[in-house]
C-alpha cells in the first residue's frame, strides 16, 4: 500500500494553547487515526534552543506539549511521536546537507533577512548583530527534519511524497527543503530523497487572542488550554468587545467571541448563536456561554493532561517508543547517505 506520510513538528518554547489546538492540533490528532497516513509528530526541542536560552522553560514545554497532544488523544500506535533530540539522525543529517546547501539560499530566508532588516532599522553598524549560526542556518536543520523521512521506501513499504502541513509563511521552508534535497540527489547521482511538499489547508482556523489580534505568544494574548477552571473563567472574561450594550444587536463579524465558539461548535450551535448575537445577547452573558462551552468539552482532557503531568515515566516512555520507531527508518537510510557520500564502514 503507498501511504501518505505527513509530518508536523512543534516547537518546545511555550504552553498550547486554544489557538494552537484549533489550528495545528486538532488535525493532526485526527490524521494520526487514518489508516492511509503514516504521521510523524516531533516535539522540536533542538529548534527551541534557536530562541530561547532558558534550560528549565523548554524542558517545562516539553512536558506541557507532550501531555497536551497525549491527552487530547493522538493514537501513538499508528502514528509516530518523538522528541527530535532522541533522533541523533537528524542532526548528522543536517551537516550532510550543510555540506550542499548554497549559502546564497540561507541569506534568502525570511527570519534571517527579517533580523538583519531589524539590526538596520537600528542603525546597527553590524547587519548581523546578534544573529546566532542557529538562526541562519535553521532551515537545513528543518530540511533534515523533513528529509530524514523522505526515503521512497521504508522496509518494503512504498511512500509518496512526504506532506508537511503548513501556514502560508512557512511554505518558503519547504522550497528550501526541496532545494537542497534536490541538491544532494544531483551531486551524489541517485534519487535519496523523495521531495517533500507543502500543504497548506486554508480551512483551518486562525483564532484571534484576548486583545482581538491573531492568538500568539508573542502578543501574550493567549488562553492557555489547560488552565484550570477559575483562570480559565477569567481569561474568558478579559476577551476584548465594543461598548454595545445588552439588547442591541451585535455583528459576528470580527467578534472574537463569537469566532472562537464557532471553532468548537456543531453548524446547528452556530446558527443559533448567530440569531442570539441579532437578539442582543449581553457581552457578559455571551462570555458566560462560551466558559461553559470550552469548559465542558475540555473538562476531561484537562483531567487526563493533569495525570500525564503527574505521571513523567509514562510520557517518557512513549516518546521513548516513538523515538524506536522513528531510529528504525532513519538509522539505516542515514547509514546509505553516508556510504553516498563516502563515509561508509570499511568492511
Amino acid at each position: 500500500m503507498n501511504k501518505t506520510r505527513v509530518l508536523t513538528g512543534i516547537t518546545t518554547t511555550g504552553t498550547p494553547h486554544l489557538g494552537n489546538y484549533v489550528g495545528a492540533i486538532r488535525p493532526a490528532i485526527t490524521a494520526s487515526r487514518d489508516p492511509q497516513v503514516q504521521s510523524y509528530y516531533f516535539l522540536a526541542d533542538f529548534h527551541a534552543l534557536i530562541k530561547c536560552h532558558e534550560p528549565d522553560r523548554v524542558a517545562e514545554s516539553r512536558r506541557e506539549i507532550a501531555a497536551t497532544w497525549l491527552a487530547l488523544g493522538l493514537d501513538t500506535d499508528n502514528a509516530i511521536f518523538y522528541r527530535q533530540s532522541d533522533v541523533p539522525e537528524i542532526p548528522e543529517l543536517t551537516w550532510l546537507l550543510t555540506c550542499v546547501a548554497a549559502k546564497g539560499l540561507m541569506n534568502r530566508a525570511h527570519a534571517y533577512k527579517a533580523a538583519v532588516q531589524e539590526n538596520l532599522d537600528a542603525g546597527d553598524r553590524d547587519p548581523d548583530a546578534g544573529i546566532t549560526m542557529g538562526l541562519y542556518s535553521y532551515p537545513i536543520l528543518m530540511a533534515a527534519d523533513i528529509l530524514i523521512f523522505s526515503q521512497k521506501q521504508v522496509a518494503g513499504r512504498e511512500f509518496g511524497t512526504t506532506q508537511v502541513p503548513v501556514g502560508r509563511d512557512q511554505i518558503q521552508h519547504i522550497e528550501m527543503a526541496r532545494d537542497i534535497g534536490q541538491r544532494f540527489n544531483h551531486i551524489f547521482g541517485e534519487e535519496f530523497f523523495a521531495l517533500p511538499e507543502a500543504v497548506v489547508d486554508e480551512q483551518v482556523a486562525v483564532l484571534n487572542g484576548l486583545d482581538g489580534r491573531k492568538m500568539s505568544k508573542s502578543y501574550n494574548n493567549t488562553i492557555p488550554l489547560f488552565e484550570p477552571e477559575k483562570k480559565f473563567r477569567k481569561l474568558i472574561n478579559k476577551i476584548k468587545t465594543n461598548s454595545l450594550e445588552p439588547g442591541e444587536p451585535k455583528d459576528t463579524e470580527g467578534c472574537t467571541l463569537f469566532q472562537i465558539y464557532t471553532a468548537f461548535a456543531s453548524a446547528a450551535e452556530v446558527a443559533e448563536m448567530r440569531e442570539r448575537y441579532a437578539a442582543g445577547i449581553g457581552w457578559g452573558e455571551m462570555k458566560g456561554v462560551l466558559f461553559d462551552y470550552l469548559n465542558e468539552q475540555l473538562r476531561a482532557p484537562r483531567e487526563e493532561y493533569q495525570r500525564l503531568l503527574a505521571d513523567p515515566a509514562y510520557v517518557e516512555a512513549v516518546l521513548r517508543k516513538g523515538a524506536e520507531k522513528a531510529r528504525a527508518e532513519a538509522t539505516p537510510f542515514l547509514d546509505r547517505l553516508k556510504r553516498a557520500v563516502g563515509l561508509g564502514h570499511f568492511i
